[in-house]
């Protein structure tokens, strides 16, 4: 059993704690080792019952995935940063096989819409990249610490006009907080035009309109990016209904579609409580 330096576990068991605790009863009151053997008897199958992390790395979705610099900061500062981590993203795509459908640099966040084949293939590819630009941010800035606020934020998306509505919001980043007019000003996206050095995009599994330029300069509706806004806070699959239950169950999400906070006592509830304290009092 590994130690910390108090010389509690960092990784034990059940029966790992209890022995723990038991060889170390001396100097303790009396009962105190078999109280927490007790516990640990009676609520050790419920510690080791606890639920898995999501499984949101599975292949064959695709996914929006971000992330912002630590406390907002900036961490694209000039143009070379943003040159720099184009570079990044597409050497990444050559390390893992997911496909790139569309990204947006902004001075502290980065938006992609990532497609993996694989299980595991987002993570391994997100992984890569990020440790890779903290390495080049450090080395360049001769910094350290923290430069992302976390771990990215990702949630699967439908494969129909809901994949469309996200690639849309990606690219109109620029435009919705205010640094250029349109949408292929900005050169650090991919609706801007070509240039060296710019990671190739896939088509992905929906076709883009001709006019996709234009539809990406369309605003969106207070609705669309609430809806949106939502799934970025609380991982929601971003769809219809019966696939966001479905794709939920499979990613293990469960909790992202639930209403936040403790659920409304229903009036029958209210009424047999209040009924139940008048005949106790």
């Amino acid at each position: 059993m590994r130690r910390g330096k108090q010389g509690a576990s960092c990784h034990a068991s059940v029966e790992e704690w209890a022995s723990w605790l038991t060889r170390g009863a001396a100097g303790r009151k009396k009962g105190t080792a078999y109280f927490f053997r007790l516990c640990l008897a009676r609520f050790g199958s419920i510690m080791l019952a606890m639920p898995r992390n999501p499984r949101v790395s599975l292949g064959g979705y695709c996914y929006h995935v971000l992330n912002r610099g630590n406390g907002r900061r900036t961490i694209f500062r000039k143009d070379g940063d943003y040159a720099a981590f184009m570079t990044l993203l597409r050497e990444a795509g050559q390390r893992t096989p997911v496909r790139l459908l569309a990204w947006c640099l902004m001075p502290n966040h980065f938006h992609l819409a990532l497609w993996p084949r694989g299980d595991g293939d987002l993570s391994a590819y997100m992984m890569w990249l990020l440790t890779a630009h903290v390495r080049r941010y450090h080395q360049h800035y001769h910094s350290s610490g923290h430069v992302y606020q976390g771990r990215f934020r990702s949630f699967p998306i439908q494969e129909d006009d809901h994949l469309l509505t996200v690639l849309r919001y990606i690219e109109r980043n620029p435009v919705r907080t205010g640094p250029v007019e349109r949408t292929e000003q900005w050169r650090w996206s991919s609706a801007a035009p070509a240039q060296g050095g710019k990671p190739s995009l896939d088509p992905g599994p929906v076709p883009r309109p001709a006019t996709w330029l234009e539809h990406v300069q369309a605003p969106q509706t207070e609705a669309e990016l609430e809806a949106l806004r939502e799934s970025i806070r609380r991982r929601r699959p971003y769809g219809q209904s019966g696939w966001s239950e479905r794709t939920a169950q499979a990613l293990g999400l469960q909790s992202s579609l639930r209403p936040r906070g403790r659920p409304r006592q229903q009036p029958a509830d209210v009424t047999a409580r209040s009924g139940t304290k008048r005949a106790e009092g």
